[in-house]
């Protein structure tokens, strides 16, 4: 057995994964899915990834809710049903899946038996599942290298391996936006700023709600000292998900820079609301003391 300690995560590092919007972040804390700010593992980032999905593809947290709490009464040997079971929802019915039947999760009645050529069927046909699709090896394997990449890139020693590993995970699923993202995030760690602005607007073309990757354009664009395109890119974020109180900070902050301190004044309060906790509140307090209101007409 691997004597090797597990990754654990914590709800921003969940958040940035996910590229949670606040609304789906109330979703899954009603699930019992999100419940604090660390000890996640990656078992319970499968999970999370598989409750995502299904939601957006249109089930509700009610049926969520249905099949979390009685599958496990139907196979005592289930502890993490998401994150072991594949879930397909068809039409208004949330099934459970295994190898050659569907059944109602809430009941294990057998909803359809499936042939193999049904089966191949089903999975060119893009059913719309928690963890992985149907038939589709690739996808498992893009998880394991996703996971490799996570614990690598918390070791600056290890950083190119989990480049290397991010990569493998889009080569497989081009459409995955938080490897994208998080290749980003690495290769801006090291300076390498024109590839990292790739990878971070890669995340953004396959997925136009990742606002974690609109707010780390902002920082990029920040580190290279454009102002107007980091505000640019903190707005497109704040667009995406308004109460993204990191967003509001910097957002803020490169106003303030820019001159623009009327401006800026409501985004530090909107992230004292949100984050009135955190070491930097005490920053954005400062700047809201001295902001004085705007006279002349705006810009």
């Amino acid at each position: 057995m691997d004597g090797s300690p597990k990754r654990i995560y914590g709800l921003r590092e969940i958040v940035r994964i996910l590229a949670l919007t606040p609304r789906r972040t109330g979703q899954l804390k009603r699930l019992g899915l999100l419940h604090g700010d660390a000890g996640y593992t990656f078992r319970d980032l499968l999970s999370l990834r598989a409750a995502n999905a299904l939601l957006d593809a249109g089930a509700t947290v009610r049926q969520l809710r249905q099949a979390l709490t009685s599958l496990p009464h139907l196979d005592k040997t289930v502890e993490s049903p998401l994150a072991e079971v594949r879930f397909v929802l068809d039409g208004q019915r949330l099934l459970a899946q295994s190898d050659r039947v569907r059944f109602d999760p809430r009941t294990g009645q057998t909803v359809l038996d499936l042939d193999a050529a049904a089966l191949e069927k089903a999975a060119d046909a893009t059913l719309v599942t928690g963890l992985v699709r149907p038939l589709s090896p690739p996808a498992e394997q893009a998880e394991t290298w996703f996971e490799r990449a996570s614990e690598w890139e918390a070791d600056p020693a290890q950083w190119d391996d989990a480049i290397d590993a991010y990569r493998r995970v889009v080569a497989l699923d081009p459409t995955y936006a938080a490897a994208w993202n998080n290749t980003g995030l690495l290769l801006h760690r090291m300076g390498r700023y024109e590839e990292a602005r790739g990878a971070y607007a890669e995340a953004l073309r396959q997925d136009a709600r990742c606002c974690e990757a609109a707010y780390n354009l902002g920082s990029l664009c920040e580190d290279l000292s454009d102002l107007d395109a980091a505000i640019r890119h903190y707005r497109l974020a704040l667009a995406i998900a308004p109460d993204y109180a990191d967003a509001h900070f910097n957002l803020a902050a490169a106003l303030a820079r820019a001159g623009r301190s009327a401006e800026a004044g409501p985004h530090w309060q909107r992230y004292l609301e949100l984050d009135a906790s955190s070491p930097w509140a005490r920053i954005a307090r400062t700047h809201l003391e001295v902001v004085e209101p705007e006279t002349g007409k705006p810009e």
